[in-house]
């Protein structure tokens, strides 16, 4: 069978790589390496949810769902230092990097490795993803849905994701799951959706 980025025990050879950017006018630097998502640099949609995020006015944490190697949720930390930020991944590679690169940028998360929402307990303010559309509309569906359970009243979803790997049935979808549900930004074919629970 052919390895994927959301494989949970990658057998790729490891080649580290390091790399620095700079993100929401914060220089930022990173570990990756092979058997993760775009290890080469932040992915256009990740920096776009990313610079698109607005903190939401409710208390409560931040979950970075599906994080590869923490760009989402180690940048937020940074931002929003009086938040506490969750990072999980099904990828133990990843998860390895997140935690490595939360130190590295020092910043205090929590990285663990998780099936979606499996391992995942409690409610947050905001939860971000930029969901495994290669994993199939199923498993992408049913980050949407169990979201809502793990979200604070008056809590948000914020998820990006490209019109060709289907944007118009992933916002159909939301507005059947939550009570608001508003297209932030549309960028070179990709989309930011914030989905409320009211």
């Amino acid at each position: 069978m052919m390895e994927h980025y959301y494989s949970k025990q990658p057998q790729t050879e490891s080649n580290r790589q390091q790399f620095e950017t700079k993100i929401r006018n914060m220089p930022i630097t990173f570990i990756t390496d092979r058997g993760v998502f775009s290890k080469g640099d932040i992915d256009f949609g990740s920096r776009s949810l990313i610079e698109s995020f607005i903190l939401p006015e409710v208390p409560g944490d931040l979950l970075d769902m599906g994080c590869g190697y923490g760009p989402i949720g180690i940048t937020l930390a940074k931002c929003f230092s009086d938040r506490h930020v969750t990072m999980v991944d099904v990828n133990e590679r990843a998860v390895q990097l997140a935690k490595e690169n939360a130190q590295k940028n020092g910043v205090q998360a929590t990285v663990f490795q998780s099936d979606r929402f499996e391992k995942v307990e409690g409610t947050f303010a905001a939860i971000l993803t930029n969901p495994p559309i290669r994993a199939g509309k199923q498993v992408v569906h049913s980050i949407f849905r169990e979201a809502h359970g793990h979200l604070v009243k008056g809590g948000d979803l914020w998820v990006v994701i490209q019109k060709k790997q289907g944007a118009p049935s992933a916002l159909k979808y939301l507005e059947e799951l939550y009570d608001d549900v508003t297209t932030v930004k549309r960028n070179k074919g990709y989309y930011i959706f914030q989905a409320k629970k009211l």
